[in-house]
């Protein structure tokens, strides 16, 4: 894998990549999930169940996406969130794939698939950010 040079934890300027590019800079089950909105199995991440502080970026461009204290054990076998760091650091989808219906969850910096939404979390939000693992970075406080 070549270095990402579109990664940051600082910058927040909205990028424009091409999936080609992409392609290139990207591990492959990253690109699959993020550019391609493929989902990984379920308990197959690491994070699923983690209970370490910390903060939670996306894994393409370093956008800050969530903060430990909105995470929870869900059982649903990814990485789940009651709230984002910020409302606007994320772009929600209408997403009828599948025969079902959902709201896809995208980074608002790249426009990577980061999982769905669903409003089955608890209390205060009674959300749930349901997401892929792999389109994750993790930062232990």
């Amino acid at each position: 894998m070549s270095q990402n040079p579109y990664y940051s934890r600082t910058d927040t300027a909205k990028l424009h990549v091409s999936d080609e590019e992409w392609k290139k800079i990207l591990p492959a089950n990253l690109y699959a999930v993020a550019r391609q909105a493929a989902t990984e199995a379920s308990f197959t991440g690491n994070l699923w169940k983690d209970e370490t502080r910390g903060s939670y970026f996306c894994a393409v461009c370093g956008n800050a996406l969530f903060k430990s204290t909105a995470k929870f054990t869900s059982m649903c076998g990814w990485p789940s969130f009651f709230e984002p760091l910020r409302k606007d650091n994320m772009i929600y989808k209408e997403d009828n794939t599948y025969g079902m219906h959902r709201i896809e969850v995208l980074c608002a910096r790249c426009d990577s698939h980061l999982g769905h939404i669903f409003d089955d979390g608890p209390e205060p939000t009674g959300k749930r950010y349901c997401m892929n693992a792999v389109s994750l970075d993790f930062e232990p406080e």
